[in-house]
C-alpha cells in the first residue's frame, strides 16, 4: 500500500472513530437510562440457589430449613443499594410513562412480601442468630429485613417501599413501613440534639452516609402521612450533619466525626458527600413550601453545590477523595453530584449556570458506561478507617446497584435539564448608559 493510500485509510479510520465518539457523547441520557434499566430487568431471575448442590428453586415457600439456600441475584436481595435502584426505576417509569419499570419494583417487593418466601429466611435468620449471634446472620439472604438494627437495614429500602405503597397500597408494605418508622423514631442511636449517629467505629460516630439512609425515608414518610415532624427531623439531620461534618476551609464534608474524641475522619470521601447532597435534594423536592426550616435547607443545599462544583475534575468526573486529584475518578459520587445539581437547577434552588457543571458531569459519566448499559468505576462499599490509604485502595466494580441506582437517578433527572446558555457580552452592551 502506498503512502497516500495509507494516509487516506488512517484518516477514514480516524473519522469513523471520531464519529462514534461524537455519537456516544450526543446520546440522550434517557436512552442510556432505559438501556441500563432493561439490562437489569433482564438479569433479575427471581430464583433461589442451593450454594452446595447448585440446585435452583423458583420458590422456598414451605421448604424445609436449609442454611445453604440463598437468593440467586443481588438484585433480589434486601439491601440499601437496591432501595436506591428502586427509587431510580420508579422515577424512570414516571419520566417515560412506561409502567414496566414500576412493575419491576413491585415484582421485587412481592417476591419478598407476598409470595410466601419470607418465612423460610426468617427461620434461617432465627437459627443463625441463636447459634452464631449477629455475625452469623450476615451469611443469609434478607437478614437485613429481620435484623432491623441500623439504617442500612431499612432506610432506602423502606423509602422505595413508601413510593410503591403510594401507588399500590398493600398491608404488608405498610406493616414494614411502620416498623421502619418506629425504629427511626425510637431505636436509632442519636446524640442529645437528635443527630443520628452510629455506635461504631467509635461510640457515637456521625457518618455522612447516614444522611441519605435516614432522610430518604423520613422525607417520604412526611409525604405519605402529611406529618410535619418527619420533614422537621429530616431538615434537622441536614443542618446538624453540616454542623458536625462540614469543613469550612475546603467547603465539603468529612466522611465522619467521632464525638468521643472530637475528631473528624481523614477523608473527604466523594460518595459520602454525594449521599448528603442527594438526600438534601430529595428532602427539598417534597418539603412543604411553608415549612419553617425550608429556607435554611435551601441555603445549605446551595452551599453544598458551590462546594462540590469546585472539585470537579477535568474529565467531568469527581475523584474518589474529592480533594486528592491522584485518587481515581469515581462514578457514584459523580452521579450523585450531577443528579443534585440538575435537580437544583430544575427546581430553582440553584442558579441556572450550574447546569453547565451537570453537563460536564454527564460527559464524564458517559466514559463509565457501555452502549449496552453497563456501568464501571463503582467504588465498593466503604466503611471508615483512620488512613487515606484505605480510600485510595478501595477496589471498583461493574454493574452493581451501589452505582447503578445513583447513575440511573442522575440520567433520569438529566432528561428534564435545559442546556446551558451563556449571556453574551455584546447582548448586554446596550444596557450601559454613558454618564
Amino acid at each position: 500500500m502506498n503512502n497516500s493510500r495509507k494516509i487516506a485509510v488512517s484518516a477514514f479510520a480516524l473519522m469513523i472513530g471520531l464519529t462514534s465518539i461524537t455519537a456516544q457523547t450526543k446520546k440522550g441520557a434517557g436512552e442510556v437510562a432505559v438501556k441500563m434499566a432493561d439490562r437489569i430487568i433482564a438479569e433479575t431471575p427471581y430464583t433461589f440457589t442451593d450454594k452446595e448442590t447448585k440446585e435452583e428453586f423458583k420458590s422456598v415457600k414451605k421448604m424445609k430449613h436449609n442454611p445453604n439456600v440463598k437468593v440467586t441475584s443481588k438484585y433480589n436481595d434486601w439491601h440499601y443499594t437496591n432501595g436506591v435502584l428502586h427509587l431510580a426505576m420508579m422515577e424512570l417509569a414516571e419520566q417515560t410513562g412506561d409502567k414496566k419499570y414500576e412493575q419491576y419494583v413491585k415484582k421485587n417487593m412481592d417476591f419478598v412480601f407476598n409470595e410466601g418466601n419470607m418465612d423460610f429466611f426468617k427461620e434461617q435468620y432465627d437459627k443463625a442468630k441463636e447459634k452464631e449471634g449477629w455475625m452469623g446472620v450476615r451469611k443469609h439472604s434478607w437478614h437485613m429485613i429481620f435484623r432491623n438494627k441500623r439504617l442500612d437495614d431499612n432506610g432506602p429500602m423502606g423509602a422505595s417501599l413508601i413510593e410503591l405503597q403510594m401507588k399500590h397500597p398493600n398491608d404488608k408494605y405498610m406493616g414494614y413501613i411502620h416498623t421502619t418508622a418506629e425504629h427511626l423514631n425510637e431505636a436509632e442511636p442519636r446524640l442529645a440534639d437528635g443527630t443520628i449517629a452510629r455506635i461504631w467505629p467509635h461510640e457515637n460516630t456521625i457518618w455522612a452516609d447516614d444522611a441519605f439512609m435516614a432522610i430518604s425515608f423520613l422525607c417520604r414518610m412526611g409525604k405519605l402521612t402529611g406529618e410535619d415532624r418527619y420533614y422537621t427531623d429530616a431538615a434537622n439531620q441536614v443542618l446538624n450533619y453540616t454542623k458536625y461534618l462540614w469543613c469550612p476551609e475546603k467547603q465539603i464534608y468529612y466522611h465522619c466525626y467521632h464525638t468521643d474524641n472530637n475528631e473528624h475522619g481523614v477523608a473527604h470521601w466523594s460518595r459520602a458527600n454525594g449521599w448528603v447532597f442527594m438526600a438534601t435534594a430529595d428532602l427539598l423536592t417534597v418539603m412543604p413550601q411553608n415549612h419553617p426550616l425550608r429556607q435554611a435547607v435551601i441555603d445549605n443545599f446551595k452551599m453544598q453545590a458551590a462546594g462540590v462544583a469546585r472539585y470537579q475534575g477535568k474529565n467531568g468526573l469527581w475523584h474518589q477523595v474529592l480533594d486528592k486529584v491522584d485518587s481515581y475518578e469515581e462514578v457514584t459520587g459523580t452521579a450523585m453530584f450531577t443528579f443534585g445539581i440538575a435537580r437544583g437547577v430544575r427546581m430553582g434552588w440553584l442558579h441556572k449556570d450550574f447546569i453547565y457543571v451537570a453537563e460536564q458531569g454527564y460527559k464524564g459519566i458517559q466514559k463509565m458506561l457501555s452502549d449496552s448499559g453497563d456501568v464501571k468505576g463503582i467504588c465498593v462499599g466503604t466503611g471508615i478507617m483512620p488512613s487515606l490509604v484505605y480510600y485510595y485502595n478501595r477496589p471498583t466494580q461493574e454493574n452493581d446497584p451501589m452505582g447503578e441506582g445513583p447513575v440511573m437517578r442522575c440520567l433520569v433527572e438529566l432528561t428534564y435539564a435545559k442546556k446551558y446558555t451563556e449571556i453574551r457580552a455584546e447582548e448586554q452592551y446596550d444596557k450601559i448608559v454613558a454618564q
